[in-house]
């Protein structure tokens, strides 16, 4: 499903326009992004969890010359789902 027709999906379910759809979506979006900048979890009981993981220096491979490089720490975007959407899935 691309941002399109997830935009298409809320306004038919909100019984909304696609413009306030697109509006609360992007919204959403901005406010979930913001939360993790700052470093904090955002938790949507019944649906999941959007946290920051930090990854460890490792040592990595370059594909194209096989040459051994070092890839320095980093944090990276995680998303862990939760109970009710695994069991919707699962079904």
């Amino acid at each position: 499903m691309t941002k399109t027709e997830l935009i298409n999906s809320i306004a038919d379910k909100a019984n909304c326009t696609k413009k306030d759809a697109s509006a609360v979506l992007e919204a959403t979006l901005d406010v979930i992004q913001e939360t993790l900048v700052t470093g904090e979890k955002v938790s949507i009981t019944g649906f999941g969890t959007f946290e920051i993981r930090e990854r460890g220096e490792k040592v990595c491979i370059n594909p194209r010359t096989k040459a051994k490089m070092t890839c320095p720490p980093c944090k990276a975007p995680a998303f862990k789902a939760g109970r009710a959407l695994k069991e919707s899935v699962n079904k």
